[in-house]
């Protein structure tokens, strides 16, 4: 048997990872310059779009698991750029609410998506390309998380 099946360059999933390796480390001096890592970001840009969700939305649509995003969101409480608070109506329920703080950094990293894009365009893929990698990642990701 030759294991063809085995190597790297024929697995979907290596340039997947190295893919979203690569953009996370793109990402990483703007996000420094705030102060934030990027799985932090993602959890910003989530409550931008709607503040005060519990902490299983935000699981739910980060992909994350909870016991993955609980010690996240405890240090962004340390950080002041969140508030963690139990529901009334159901202690086991979470609110993540964004600070003042939280809120500020809104401002301030609303060029980061701008200035990757402009990165990006740099690359052999043209716009119409990369919206349609982007496509082709959301019915993937839609896929594989049914199960």
């Amino acid at each position: 048997m030759t294991y063809e099946q085995l190597k790297l360059d024929n697995q979907l999933c290596f340039p997947i990872y190295a893919a979203s390796r690569l953009i996370t480390r793109a990402y990483q001096p703007h996000l420094d310059a705030l102060g934030i890592t990027y799985p932090q970001y993602l959890v910003l840009m989530v409550l931008w779009e709607t503040d005060g969700l519990s902490v299983h939305d935000i699981s739910v649509r980060l992909i994350l698991n909870t016991n993955t995003l609980t010690p996240l969101l405890k240090r962004m409480e340390a950080q002041g750029l969140v508030t963690r608070t139990r529901s009334s109506q159901d202690e086991r329920v979470v609110r993540i609410q964004l600070s003042a703080k939280g809120k500020a950094l809104r401002e301030e990293a609303a060029d980061i998506p701008l200035r990757l894009n402009e990165r990006l365009q740099e690359s052999n893929l043209n716009l119409e390309q990369l919206l349609e990698l982007k496509s082709n990642l959301h019915r993937l990701i839609e896929f594989l998380g049914k199960d």
